[in-house]
């Protein structure tokens, strides 16, 4: 298959391009840069602007949509909330119109999402079913649904679409992982607020096999938990991987308010508790090579 990737440079598009390309498959990525010095083909593009290759999405057999501004970056100012929203819709706005026109119908759509669409729900269970807040009660609720619904529109072409909705991601070439495990190597770790909230992640490897099962699975359309089996609490998540790191953890638990002083919003996306459950996948047959939490991280840092 030809495969086009938005977003592919990123933590999930750069490992992903590597299982597709190990897998026999031809990766393309649309970025808006020249791609120099790049393994893959690229294809520019510019959704702000409107400007896409006219011979990018003929080429492709399907189509990854990962690309994003990243949430945790900077702070939420309007404007930078602003982009959260424009960076992954207009994307998918551009692609959809370059596929009305496109007389190739077999082509799909394979589009991240974020387990943020739930927001905050305590200790609830929580599956592709569930249904989202009320508009304006959750930030980053809202810019999933409104993501998820651009993504639902290619429906209206002709192609499959599938809509993966990413956990907590663990890597150690970027991501949360590493920022969550400097303080702990510095013997600083701490859960953050009650430690109570829930945490649903997934290992990247996972993650990205996910990716490739929805392209080449045409039983895959809608939407999907791409998340392990074994969600686990702040606090626990904490202490394992204090011990996979061989650190101690002496220190309180950080307090919420102090974390929304230091991080203003962003302090939402860090105390939020959702607990997961990845019904789609488990329905589809999929097999995680990593369900529990202590195996993902050893895999990552080793037996220390």
């Amino acid at each position: 298959m030809n495969i086009l990737i938005t977003g592919g440079t990123g933590l999930v598009g750069t490992r992903l391009s590597q299982l597709l390309t190990a897998a026999g498959h031809s990766v393309a990525h649309l970025s808006r840069s020249a791609g120099a010095g790049s393994a893959y083909r690229t294809f520019r593009w510019n959704p702000l602007t409107g400007q896409l290759d006219p011979a990018a999405v003929p080429w492709a057999d399907a189509i990854v949509h990962l690309a994003g501004a990243g949430v945790m970056d900077e702070r939420w100012t309007p404007a930078r909330k602003q982009e959260f929203l424009e960076s992954r819709v207009r994307g998918l706005h551009l692609l959809r119109d370059a596929l009305a026109t496109d007389g190739t119908r077999e082509k799909a759509l394979v589009s991240a999402s974020a387990i943020g669409f739930y927001g905050d729900r305590g200790d609830a269970w929580l599956s592709e079913n569930t249904p989202p807040p009320a508009p304006g009660q959750d930030f980053l609720a809202d810019v999933c649904r409104q993501w998820e619904a651009a993504a639902l529109q290619l429906r209206a072409t002709g192609r499959r679409v599938a809509i993966l909705r990413l956990g907590i991601v663990l890597s150690t070439a970027g991501g949360a992982l590493p920022e969550m495990a400097r303080p702990v190597k510095l013997g600083a770790g701490a859960a953050l607020g009650s430690g109570r909230q829930w945490l649903s992640w997934i290992h990247l490897d996972d993650a990205c096999r996910a990716f490739v099962a929805a392209l080449t699975n045409a039983r895959y359309t809608g939407v999907y938990n791409v998340v392990g089996p074994a969600p686990v609490t702040n606090a626990s998540f904490t202490r394992a991987l204090a011990a996979v790191l061989h650190r101690p953890l002496v220190l309180p638990a950080v307090p919420s308010f102090a974390l929304r002083l230091a991080l203003g919003e962003r302090a939402h996306a860090l105390l939020a508790s959702q607990r997961v459950r990845p019904d789609g996948l488990t329905e589809r047959g999929f097999a995680f090579d990593f369900p529990e939490v202590g195996a993902a991280l050893t895999s990552l840092y080793g037996e220390g």
